[in-house]
């Protein structure tokens, strides 16, 4: 079952129509097919039409749509072999923040990212993706790995946000963070960073500070949620809509800003209506990433972060 927005509510009425009508359609009495046919393509051009005109805000809901894919499906649909690998030898396992190794299309890679779960207990589980000072040191335990390896690293980000309780403080949160930051920036391996679902501020930026940054199609990416910038500037969440359109928070207002270098095309509806082909979509893009990145040294791919990093907002 799909899990309708509040904007795609017209292409849920004509797709429960659909519905009924296929409850009829065979029983002998009436020929149904036709209407059948022509209210299916009156739904996807409504759909395509819905889509392509998205405001920042209807994109934000998008990418915390509850059945968008998270780390764990693009591992299943998009790569191969993946040996999780867990804790940072200080503290514990963070499950918010998953990586180990696996295989895109033959490369050995060092896969990490953000799982958000998919149902309550799983949600819990990983902590809704928020990851802990543990999550991120692990993360910098597997990236030098691959540096002392040789493995290019590919992130999947997807977090509103490091986790901000008090636990998370007590255990250096921001010191993870940063170390984090220090550690993409220093990695003498290619670095893919992909923006997923939602890019929330220093948890996002955590793993994303790579020399290739992607995003998807209908992803966010911000220093902090609309709703969060709205009851700062506005003191209502309820104005997070305009916050999100002042903000510039969508990937067609990035890639202009020279903030992420790609933008990865979802399928019609948003990846939630096929996993399977938003993560073919990400995997090629990925590896055409690192087929180019291939060609540098260690100091060029250095180089070629820390310029891109001191450019933005130049």
């Amino acid at each position: 079952m799909i899990s309708y927005l509040e904007f795609e509510k017209p292409v849920a009425n004509l797709e429960e129509r659909i519905a009924e009508l296929r409850g009829l359609d065979g029983n002998g009495d009436v020929d149904v097919k036709a209407e059948i046919e022509r209210l299916e393509a009156k739904s996807a051009e409504l759909l395509a039409s819905t889509y392509a005109s998205l405001t920042p805000w209807q994109k934000t809901q998008v990418a915390r749509h509850p059945q968008r894919p998270h780390f764990r499906d693009y591992v299943a649909h998009a790569f191969i072999d993946f040996m999780p690998l867990g804790g940072d030898r200080y503290y514990g396992d963070d499950q918010a923040i998953m990586g180990g190794f696996a295989r895109l299309n033959g490369r050995r890679v060092m896969l990490i990212g953000h799982e958000k779960g998919n149902d309550t207990q799983s949600r819990i589980k990983h902590n809704f993706g928020m990851g802990k000072p543990e999550g991120y040191r692990k993360a910098i335990r597997l990236m030098e790995m691959a540096g002392r390896f040789g493995l290019p690293v590919v992130t999947l980000v997807d977090t509103s946000g490091a986790f901000p309780g008090i636990e998370a403080e007590e255990r250096g949160q921001a010191e993870a963070i940063a170390r984090s930051t220090e550690a993409c920036l220093a990695l003498p391996v290619p670095m893919v960073s992909v923006i997923v679902g939602e890019g929330g501020s220093g948890g996002a930026v955590a793993l994303a500070s790579a020399e290739r940054v992607l995003m998807f199609e209908h992803a966010v990416y911000s220093v902090i949620s609309p709703e969060g910038c709205a009851s700062i500037l506005w003191r209502t969440a309820e104005k997070a809509a305009d916050a999100a359109q002042a903000m510039k928070i969508t990937a067609q207002h990035l890639k202009r800003l020279g903030v992420i270098d790609r933008i990865v095309k979802e399928p019609v509806g948003g990846a939630q209506r096929n996993p399977a082909e938003a993560a073919a979509n990400l995997g090629q893009a990925i590896n055409e990433e690192l087929d180019a990145l291939d060609k540098l040294d260690s100091q060029s791919l250095m180089r070629m972060r820390e310029e891109r990093f001191l450019q933005l907002g130049g």
